[in-house]
């Protein structure tokens, strides 16, 4: 194999599926980065046996010699990352050693042996979900931050993907708050769900861009989803089993309703976490009357105290939440307005539009009334 290209364009590349190579395996041919040249171009794949990433390089290249190769990613993307300022990169192989050149320096790398490394699922894209890849982005970037961080619930590690009729909604969860999303689509679809790792979802959110013109294509089968987008695809393991059941969670009823200026809400509720560490639990205390909406927190470092001009029907009332969970909320809305639905200070607060195109659930946190009486 004898290729040619453009060091930008052969760097994104790398970068690219980079995020699929592993880290910690016992295959060692899983730390490398496959390149395959043929006609169409150069493509580069990596894949940790749960996530693949395939690229393919088709401008600013030339594929002199057919062929394929596999080099250890790691010094593979440093070598090309350190080669500046010095025209095009060349790569030749001779069945052992893998030379890497540009205008002033030459690298030779042990080859690893191609035929090893292992075929990303085949998944039948004929029935896809065609998405803007903004607002897919989107999409993840509103529900992410309720991804659980820790393998005790795998459920929870992942987001529920539910196509119905012309809508996508994506659901996740951490016990302790529930985000869910919903887009249009171009048309109507075959009812489908998954669960996709949240791995996957911040690895593909990485690579989309913030172009509303352009599209990624979904499909799903078995156990297992798949990605294309410009001239890359990503595949990924779904999570086995069956999510929650997040629909009885929901409840339309309330006895208190809050509307709230978002950008005013969002300052007053950042000045509260500046006063908390990572590890802290104390609530922001929400004392809820008419007109005005109290804001107080006492921790170990200082107390805040603050109001903020609410519209409020219904009772009062008097709540505590951790405050970050708010802001990641607050962050993920684009209205002007916000409106909170609460019951009691035992049960979870609803930020939710009228026609639930995003639905975020709180669990507050029990506190001594009494401690903030004043």
């Amino acid at each position: 194999m004898i290729i040619k290209s453009e060091r930008e364009v052969l760097l994104n590349a790398i970068n690219s599926v980079s995020k699929a190579v592993a880290s910690r395996t016992t295959m060692p041919i899983l730390e490398c980065i496959l390149i395959t040249a043929d006609l169409s171009g150069i493509k580069l794949t990596a894949y940790d046996n749960d996530l693949g990433i395939e690229t393919r390089i088709t401008e600013k290249c030339e594929v002199i010699e057919e062929g394929r190769t596999a080099v250890e990613a790691r010094i593979f993307s440093d070598i090309v990352r350190k080669i500046e300022n010095e025209g095009d990169i060349k790569l030749e192989t001779n069945g052992s050693i893998v030379k890497i050149t540009s205008m002033n320096s030459e690298f030779k790398l042990q080859e690893r042996d191609a035929d090893q490394f292992p075929m990303l699922p085949v998944i039948d894209n004929a029935d896809s979900v065609i998405v803007s890849q903004f607002r897919f982005k989107e999409l993840i970037k509103d529900t992410i931050f309720s991804v659980a961080t820790n393998d005790s619930n795998k459920m929870m590690t992942g987001e529920l993907l539910e196509i119905y009729g012309s809508n996508l909604r994506a659901t996740s969860l951490d016990g302790h708050r529930i985000s869910i999303r919903t887009i249009p689509l171009d048309k109507e679809y075959t009812p489908r769900s998954a669960i996709v790792p949240g791995k996957t979802l911040n690895e593909i959110s990485k690579l989309l861009s913030d172009d509303a013109e352009t599209i990624v294509e979904l499909s799903f089968e078995n156990n297992n989803i798949m990605f294309r987008f410009n001239e890359t695809i990503m595949t990924s393991r779904l999570i086995d089993g069956e999510y929650f059941r997040i629909d009885s969670m929901l409840s339309n009823d309330y006895d208190t309703r809050v509307t709230v200026n978002k950008k005013d809400f969002i300052e007053y509720v950042e000045r509260a976490v500046i006063l908390i560490r990572e590890t802290d639990k104390k609530p922001l205390v929400m004392n809820i009357t008419d007109r005005v909406m109290n804001l107080k927190i006492n921790t170990f470092l200082a107390s805040y105290n603050s109001n903020i001009l609410v519209n409020k029907t219904g009772n009062d009332l008097m709540i505590g939440f951790n405050p970050r969970f708010l802001l990641d909320a607050l962050k993920a809305i684009d209205d002007e307005e916000v409106s909170l639905y609460m019951t009691s200070p035992k049960a979870p607060c609803f930020i939710r539009d009228e026609e639930n195109t995003y639905i975020y659930l709180i669990l507050p946190i029990n506190f001594n009334p009494s401690a903030y009486d004043n």
